[in-house]
């Protein structure tokens, strides 16, 4: 149950891929699932705040999250209504506390390297300093169970391709929130945002993302709470200087028994190396 129980959300609903006909290599025809993007403009007591190109699965979590993430709105009390209308493709959100210094706050913006082009708003860089986050530790085997649970997720990147994943899990394997967007910087507000609804306490969870941990995402989740990432992708020289700043475990180009721990070696407990592949094999060797 949401946290805050007057809030009155519109549960917005839109198709996330449709069927479209298109030519192989060879001239044969066949029909295949596109990933739908739309744009919608999010408007705060009818302030314009800014159009995202979504997918739109979860858009009121998705607002929400947006909004806590670029620190516009921090209390869920303080919020009335979001009101998403897909036909008008805006994103209405009701509040009484709008910050003070909201014009400062929006003439501050840096473009990101977000897919869809994202964008953090005022002094959030500045703020860092201010994140303390738990120092836990995880085992190598808890990382491998959790690549194979998120293995049976991406729907829509199955069907449709052109989409990110990301997951709110737990060390257990268990993933408690999985969201799939355009851009990854969508998918992890809208995570952001359910979390937030349902009051879920994020310390001692793990953030996984297909795309690249940038200093975006890296300061998307540090903001959750959250000090344990794990991506498919790739990292950034920022990303990484920020996790380092903050004591963040980053594993990224995980992919089967393979990672790469950028940050936070010490917190990643080595309980079941992989037979290194030139072992292996001459091990088979020897055996013939």
């Amino acid at each position: 149950m949401p946290r805050n129980p007057n809030l009155v959300l519109s549960q917005a609903k839109a198709p996330l891929t449709r069927l479209t006909r298109v030519m192989n290599e060879q001239g044969e025809w066949s029909e295949k699932a596109l990933a739908c993007e739309r744009p919608l403009t999010l408007y705060l007591n009818k302030r314009e705040i800014v159009t995202l190109m979504t997918l739109g699965e979860d858009p009121e979590a998705l607002v929400l999250g947006y909004l806590r993430n670029q620190g516009l709105i921090e209390e869920l009390n303080s919020l009335l209504a979001i009101q998403v209308d897909w036909e008008v493709e805006s994103a209405a959100v009701v509040t009484n506390h709008m910050p003070k210094d909201l014009e400062q706050r929006l003439s501050k913006r840096t473009v990101t390297t977000g897919c869809g082009q994202g964008t953090v708003f005022g002094d959030q860089m500045e703020k860092l300093g201010q994140i303390t986050l738990s120092s836990w530790s995880i085992k190598q085997s808890q990382v491998y169970a959790l690549l194979n649970a998120l293995s049976s997720f991406n729907e829509t990147y199955k069907h449709a391709g052109a989409v990110h994943g990301c997951a709110i899990c737990t060390p257990s394997g268990e993933v408690l929130s999985f969201c799939e967007d355009i851009g990854r910087h969508n998918a992890v507000d809208t995570l952001a945002g359910r979390l937030w609804l349902e009051g879920i306490n994020s310390d001692g969870k793990i953030f996984y993302t297909t795309g690249r941990l940038t200093s975006e995402m890296v300061i998307k989740a540090a903001h959750m709470g959250i000090s344990v990432l794990l991506s498919r992708s790739g990292a950034t020289e920022m990303g990484l200087e920020i996790a380092e700043k903050l004591g963040i475990l980053m594993l990224a180009r995980a992919k089967g028994k393979h990672f790469l721990v950028f940050s936070g070696q010490d917190r990643l407990i080595l309980d079941a190396k992989p037979t290194p592949l030139s072992k292996s094999i001459k091990r088979r060797g020897s055996d013939e």
